[in-house]
Protein backbone atom coordinates (compact mmCIF):
# COMPACT_ATOMS: atom_id res chain seq x y z
CA UNK A 1 0.00 0.00 0.00
CA UNK A 2 2.82 2.20 0.89
CA UNK A 3 4.28 1.43 -2.54
CA UNK A 4 1.13 2.58 -4.28
CA UNK A 5 1.10 5.80 -2.32
CA UNK A 6 4.66 6.52 -3.20
CA UNK A 7 4.43 5.58 -6.85
CA UNK A 8 0.73 6.23 -7.85
CA UNK A 9 1.73 8.93 -10.25
CA UNK A 10 3.97 6.53 -12.10
CA UNK A 11 1.29 3.91 -12.05
CA UNK A 12 -1.25 6.33 -13.53
CA UNK A 13 1.28 7.51 -16.08
CA UNK A 14 2.07 3.92 -17.00
CA UNK A 15 -1.62 3.10 -17.35
CA UNK A 16 -2.10 6.15 -19.55
CA UNK A 17 0.91 5.23 -21.66
CA UNK A 18 -0.37 1.64 -21.90
CA UNK A 19 -3.72 2.96 -23.03
CA UNK A 20 -2.06 5.20 -25.61
CA UNK A 21 -0.01 2.31 -26.89
CA UNK A 22 -3.14 0.14 -27.10
CA UNK A 23 -4.93 2.95 -28.90
CA UNK A 24 -2.05 3.28 -31.36
CA UNK A 25 -2.15 -0.45 -31.97
CA UNK A 26 -5.93 -0.50 -32.55
CA UNK A 27 -6.04 2.76 -34.54
CA UNK A 28 -4.85 1.31 -37.91
CA UNK A 29 -7.51 -1.38 -37.74
CA UNK A 30 -10.17 1.20 -37.00
CA UNK A 31 -8.98 3.42 -39.83
CA UNK A 32 -9.01 0.49 -42.26
CA UNK A 33 -12.50 -0.46 -41.16
CA UNK A 34 -13.75 3.10 -41.49
CA UNK A 35 -12.24 3.39 -44.97
CA UNK A 36 -13.96 0.21 -46.05
CA UNK A 37 -17.24 1.46 -44.65
CA UNK A 38 -16.84 4.82 -46.39
CA UNK A 39 -16.03 3.06 -49.66
CA UNK A 40 -19.06 0.79 -49.29
CA UNK A 41 -21.35 3.71 -48.59
CA UNK A 42 -19.83 5.68 -51.44
CA UNK A 43 -20.34 2.83 -53.89
CA UNK A 44 -23.88 2.33 -52.66
CA UNK A 45 -24.98 5.95 -53.06
CA UNK A 46 -22.86 7.19 -55.95
CA UNK A 47 -23.10 4.12 -58.20
CA UNK A 48 -26.59 2.73 -57.79
CA UNK A 49 -27.19 -0.70 -59.19
CA UNK A 50 -29.45 -0.33 -62.24
CA UNK A 51 -30.23 -2.86 -64.98
CA UNK A 52 -28.38 -2.29 -68.32
CA UNK A 53 -30.30 -0.62 -71.15
CA UNK A 54 -31.50 -2.81 -74.03
CA UNK A 55 -29.61 -2.58 -77.33
CA UNK A 56 -30.77 0.30 -79.57
CA UNK A 57 -32.91 -0.55 -82.64
CA UNK A 58 -31.35 1.52 -85.46
CA UNK A 59 -33.24 -0.15 -88.29
CA UNK A 60 -35.19 2.96 -89.34
CA UNK A 61 -32.13 5.22 -89.12
CA UNK A 62 -30.08 2.76 -91.15
CA UNK A 63 -32.82 2.53 -93.79
CA UNK A 64 -33.03 6.33 -94.01
CA UNK A 65 -29.24 6.55 -94.35
CA UNK A 66 -29.27 4.00 -97.17
CA UNK A 67 -32.00 5.95 -99.00
CA UNK A 68 -29.96 9.14 -98.73
CA UNK A 69 -26.93 7.40 -100.22
CA UNK A 70 -28.94 5.77 -103.03
CA UNK A 71 -29.30 7.58 -106.39
CA UNK A 72 -32.72 9.17 -106.81
CA UNK A 73 -34.55 8.99 -110.15
CA UNK A 74 -37.30 11.57 -110.19
CA UNK A 75 -39.60 12.06 -113.18
CA UNK A 76 -40.50 15.72 -113.41
CA UNK A 77 -41.69 15.55 -117.04
CA UNK A 78 -44.39 12.94 -117.56
CA UNK A 79 -46.09 13.44 -114.20
CA UNK A 80 -46.11 16.88 -112.59
CA UNK A 81 -44.20 18.83 -115.28
CA UNK A 82 -42.17 20.65 -112.62
CA UNK A 83 -39.43 21.79 -115.01
CA UNK A 84 -41.42 21.40 -118.24
CA UNK A 85 -44.80 23.01 -117.56
CA UNK A 86 -47.62 21.89 -119.80
CA UNK A 87 -49.52 24.41 -121.93
CA UNK A 88 -53.28 24.60 -122.05
CA UNK A 89 -55.45 26.34 -124.61
CA UNK A 90 -59.12 27.15 -124.63
CA UNK A 91 -61.11 25.30 -127.26
CA UNK A 92 -63.98 26.76 -129.28
CA UNK A 93 -66.42 25.03 -126.91
CA UNK A 94 -64.75 26.62 -123.90
CA UNK A 95 -63.15 23.41 -122.66
CA UNK A 96 -59.39 23.41 -121.97
CA UNK A 97 -57.11 21.52 -124.35
CA UNK A 98 -53.92 19.95 -123.02
CA UNK A 99 -50.93 20.77 -125.21
CA UNK A 100 -48.43 17.89 -125.24
CA UNK A 101 -46.77 17.93 -128.66
CA UNK A 102 -47.86 21.32 -130.01
CA UNK A 103 -50.13 19.72 -132.63
CA UNK A 104 -53.27 19.66 -130.50
CA UNK A 105 -54.41 23.00 -131.97
CA UNK A 106 -53.60 25.03 -135.07
CA UNK A 107 -52.39 23.63 -138.38
CA UNK A 108 -50.93 20.51 -136.77
CA UNK A 109 -54.40 19.47 -135.59
CA UNK A 110 -55.89 19.49 -139.09
CA UNK A 111 -56.43 16.08 -140.70
CA UNK A 112 -56.27 15.14 -144.38
CA UNK A 113 -59.20 12.82 -145.05
CA UNK A 114 -58.81 12.36 -148.81
CA UNK A 115 -56.47 13.21 -151.69
CA UNK A 116 -57.88 12.99 -155.22
CA UNK A 117 -55.78 13.05 -158.41
CA UNK A 118 -56.68 15.71 -160.97
CA UNK A 119 -56.14 14.25 -164.41
CA UNK A 120 -55.55 15.40 -167.92
CA UNK A 121 -57.89 13.04 -169.77
CA UNK A 122 -57.67 12.58 -173.57
CA UNK A 123 -60.39 10.45 -175.19
CA UNK A 124 -61.34 9.37 -178.71
CA UNK A 125 -65.06 10.13 -178.60
CA UNK A 126 -66.16 9.69 -182.18
CA UNK A 127 -65.04 8.99 -185.76
CA UNK A 128 -66.93 10.61 -188.63
CA UNK A 129 -66.41 10.14 -192.35
CA UNK A 130 -67.34 12.24 -195.36
CA UNK A 131 -66.12 12.85 -198.87
CA UNK A 132 -62.99 14.48 -197.39
CA UNK A 133 -62.11 11.42 -195.36
CA UNK A 134 -62.18 10.48 -191.68
CA UNK A 135 -62.37 13.06 -188.88
CA UNK A 136 -61.79 12.32 -185.23
CA UNK A 137 -63.58 13.92 -182.29
CA UNK A 138 -61.05 14.03 -179.46
CA UNK A 139 -62.07 15.09 -175.96
CA UNK A 140 -59.71 17.09 -173.71
CA UNK A 141 -60.53 17.32 -169.99
CA UNK A 142 -58.19 19.37 -167.78
CA UNK A 143 -59.30 18.63 -164.24
CA UNK A 144 -56.41 20.66 -162.78
CA UNK A 145 -57.27 23.84 -164.69
CA UNK A 146 -57.40 27.09 -162.73
CA UNK A 147 -61.09 27.89 -163.35
CA UNK A 148 -64.17 25.65 -163.42
CA UNK A 149 -64.93 26.64 -167.01
CA UNK A 150 -61.58 25.32 -168.24
CA UNK A 151 -62.14 22.05 -166.41
CA UNK A 152 -65.09 21.14 -168.60
CA UNK A 153 -64.48 18.62 -171.30
CA UNK A 154 -63.67 20.27 -174.62
CA UNK A 155 -63.87 18.69 -178.05
CA UNK A 156 -61.32 19.02 -180.80
CA UNK A 157 -61.75 17.85 -184.42
CA UNK A 158 -58.66 16.45 -186.11
CA UNK A 159 -57.82 14.63 -189.32
CA UNK A 160 -54.71 13.65 -191.19
CA UNK A 161 -55.09 16.86 -193.19
CA UNK A 162 -55.65 18.95 -190.05
CA UNK A 163 -53.24 17.49 -187.57
CA UNK A 164 -52.17 20.32 -185.23
CA UNK A 165 -54.44 21.62 -182.46
CA UNK A 166 -53.88 23.79 -179.41
CA UNK A 167 -53.58 20.76 -177.08
CA UNK A 168 -52.05 18.11 -179.35
CA UNK A 169 -50.88 17.13 -182.79
CA UNK A 170 -52.24 14.04 -184.53
CA UNK A 171 -49.13 12.03 -185.40
CA UNK A 172 -50.45 8.68 -186.62
CA UNK A 173 -53.64 6.72 -187.21
CA UNK A 174 -53.28 3.00 -186.67
CA UNK A 175 -55.68 0.65 -188.39
CA UNK A 176 -58.41 1.60 -190.85
CA UNK A 177 -58.91 5.41 -190.86
CA UNK A 178 -62.70 5.03 -190.47
CA UNK A 179 -62.27 2.57 -187.57
CA UNK A 180 -58.81 3.07 -186.07
CA UNK A 181 -57.44 0.81 -183.36
CA UNK A 182 -55.65 3.80 -181.83
CA UNK A 183 -54.45 7.32 -182.48
CA UNK A 184 -50.97 8.54 -181.66
CA UNK A 185 -50.95 12.11 -180.38
CA UNK A 186 -48.17 14.46 -179.37
CA UNK A 187 -49.23 16.61 -176.41
CA UNK A 188 -48.47 20.32 -176.80
CA UNK A 189 -47.62 21.01 -173.14
CA UNK A 190 -45.03 18.25 -172.61
CA UNK A 191 -44.18 16.89 -176.10
CA UNK A 192 -45.21 13.45 -174.80
CA UNK A 193 -46.37 10.82 -177.28
CA UNK A 194 -49.61 9.19 -176.11
CA UNK A 195 -52.01 6.59 -177.44
CA UNK A 196 -55.82 6.85 -177.30
CA UNK A 197 -58.62 4.64 -178.53
CA UNK A 198 -62.35 4.37 -177.95
CA UNK A 199 -61.76 1.71 -175.33
CA UNK A 200 -58.65 3.21 -173.72
CA UNK A 201 -58.40 6.93 -172.96
CA UNK A 202 -55.15 8.54 -171.87
CA UNK A 203 -54.94 9.81 -168.27
CA UNK A 204 -52.16 11.79 -166.57
CA UNK A 205 -52.28 13.15 -163.02
CA UNK A 206 -51.35 16.83 -163.28
CA UNK A 207 -52.26 17.87 -159.73
CA UNK A 208 -54.23 16.80 -156.64
CA UNK A 209 -57.18 18.03 -154.59
CA UNK A 210 -57.48 17.39 -150.86
CA UNK A 211 -60.28 17.08 -148.31
CA UNK A 212 -59.42 18.26 -144.80
CA UNK A 213 -61.14 18.61 -141.46
CA UNK A 214 -60.48 20.52 -138.25
CA UNK A 215 -62.43 18.89 -135.45
CA UNK A 216 -61.83 21.63 -132.85
CA UNK A 217 -63.86 24.08 -134.98
CA UNK A 218 -66.04 21.34 -136.47
CA UNK A 219 -65.02 22.45 -139.96
CA UNK A 220 -64.51 20.44 -143.14
CA UNK A 221 -62.89 21.54 -146.39
CA UNK A 222 -63.74 19.62 -149.57
CA UNK A 223 -61.73 19.55 -152.79
CA UNK A 224 -59.13 22.17 -151.85
CA UNK A 225 -56.48 22.74 -154.49
CA UNK A 226 -53.06 24.34 -154.49
CA UNK A 227 -53.15 28.08 -153.73
CA UNK A 228 -56.63 27.84 -152.21
CA UNK A 229 -57.20 29.44 -148.81
CA UNK A 230 -58.76 27.94 -145.69
CA UNK A 231 -59.34 29.31 -142.19
CA UNK A 232 -59.59 27.50 -138.88
CA UNK A 233 -58.43 27.91 -135.29
CA UNK A 234 -58.36 31.69 -135.67
CA UNK A 235 -55.72 31.54 -138.45
CA UNK A 236 -55.77 31.84 -142.24
CA UNK A 237 -53.79 29.35 -144.34
CA UNK A 238 -52.79 28.84 -147.97
CA UNK A 239 -52.53 25.35 -149.45
CA UNK A 240 -49.08 25.64 -151.01
CA UNK A 241 -48.64 22.03 -152.17
CA UNK A 242 -50.55 18.78 -152.46
CA UNK A 243 -48.84 15.46 -153.15
CA UNK A 244 -50.30 11.94 -153.20
CA UNK A 245 -49.38 11.46 -149.52
CA UNK A 246 -49.24 14.94 -147.94
CA UNK A 247 -50.60 18.47 -147.87
CA UNK A 248 -48.50 21.53 -146.99
CA UNK A 249 -50.17 24.57 -145.41
CA UNK A 250 -48.64 28.02 -144.98
CA UNK A 251 -49.90 30.33 -142.23
CA UNK A 252 -50.53 33.80 -143.63
CA UNK A 253 -49.54 35.46 -140.34
CA UNK A 254 -45.94 34.18 -140.27
CA UNK A 255 -45.51 32.00 -143.42
CA UNK A 256 -44.80 28.97 -141.25
CA UNK A 257 -45.25 25.74 -143.22
CA UNK A 258 -46.98 22.71 -141.75
CA UNK A 259 -46.90 19.31 -143.46
CA UNK A 260 -49.96 17.10 -142.96
CA UNK A 261 -49.43 13.44 -143.81
CA UNK A 262 -52.18 11.49 -145.51
CA UNK A 263 -52.73 7.82 -144.72
CA UNK A 264 -55.56 6.28 -146.77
Amino acid sequence: MEFVKKHYEKIILSAVLAGLVGALVVLPFMISRDQEEIKRLGDEYTTPKVPPLPALDLTRQKSASERLLARANFDFFTTNKLFNPMDWKKGIDGNPIKIKTGNETGAGAAVVTKITPLYLVVTLDQVTTNELGARYVIGIERQAAATPALRQKQKRFASMDDRKKDAFTLVEVKGAPENPSELILKLADSGEMVSVSKQKPFKRADAYAADLKYDLDKKTFIGRRENSSISFGGEDYIVVAIDPDEVILSAQSNQKHTTLRYTP
